[in-house]
């Protein structure tokens, strides 16, 4: 029988950036005039601090996020994703930025990208816990010193996690609804999903999971659904699949990972990710290069 997770405070974050990093570089420190165009790259979201100023930002139609966003007073810019914006400054107001692209390990597939919404745009006057960072992050941007650009791609790096926590304390604020995230921000759930994330091999059944979160079968199940937006089996099924395509970009076989998975062997794994992604686990790989 799977041991419950203690009932004080868990770690939500860890076990998923330490399979899962994501890596930050920055790119752009100053003021923007005009129009200015950010591109969306594969893999890549951004991360931008707006310091003082006010702007408009726009997207294309369809793109998930709204046409036209007001952003008038500084704010976290927050893109998990990508997708392509424009930033529209006044030239006699020009804004004044602090901006980093985000690396997520697997893309779009990240498990945190993919459970948050496409944009947020957080007024820093919210993020207290965070103005100290900020003012290193500033600091270190305004002169150039040795070892800067290393230094401030680190620190734009904690002040993710940080906007990270925040997010788990003010999913509603955040914009974040049905997904990982919300899951984690349920006190209960997230000792399953925590427990699934760091024992992904473990023999789960729904008892179990039900178990860690101190709930009945059908409770745990109808909560699961409601916050997550995935049954609990098919949550564990993605996080395997998704463990099981970091392991294969890393080099490592089926045989390798399967039994660490939690299947019977290499052709069990490979039946699901093929039902589960479209394309057998080799011709995967290829794709993604």
């Amino acid at each position: 029988m799977t041991e419950p997770v203690s009932s004080t405070a868990v770690d939500r974050l860890s076990s998923l950036l330490e399979r899962f990093s994501v890596r930050a570089h920055l790119f752009h420190n100053g003021p923007l005039c005009g129009v200015t165009h950010f591109a969306a790259e594969p893999g890549l979201g951004f991360l931008h601090v707006m310091r003082r100023g006010s702007m408009t930002v726009t997207h294309k139609a369809r793109s998930g996020a709204p046409r036209k966003v007001e952003v008038g007073e500084p704010a976290l810019i927050f893109y998990p994703r990508p997708m392509a914006h424009d930033f529209h400054n006044a030239p006699e107001e020009g804004s004044d930025f602090t901006c980093a692209t985000l690396a997520f390990d697997g893309g779009a597939m990240h498990p945190l990208a993919r459970s948050l919404p496409p944009l947020m745009v957080l007024p820093l006057s919210q993020m207290g816990e965070m103005s100290h960072t900020l003012a290193l992050l500033f600091g270190e941007s305004e002169r150039v010193r040795c070892g800067q650009r290393l230094l401030a791609d680190r620190l734009f790096e904690v002040l993710l996690l940080q906007l990270l926590r925040w997010l788990l304390d003010h999913p509603q604020e955040g914009g974040v609804s049905a997904g990982l995230l919300n899951g984690l921000a349920e006190p209960r759930l997230a000792k399953a999903l925590v427990a699934m994330q760091e024992q992904p091999g473990q023999n789960w059944s729904l008892a179990s999971m039900a178990e860690c979160a101190g709930m009945s079968r059908s409770a745990f199940a109808a909560l699961f659904k409601q916050e997550v937006g995935d049954t609990p089996a098919d949550y564990l099924t993605q996080w395997r699949l998704s463990l099981a395509q970091s392991q294969l970009r890393a080099g490592r076989s089926l045989k390798q990972i399967a039994d660490e998975l939690g299947y019977a062997n290499p052709s069990a794994l490979s039946r699901v990710f093929s039902q589960r992604v479209g394309m057998s686990p080799r011709d995967w790989l290829k794709q993604s290069g």
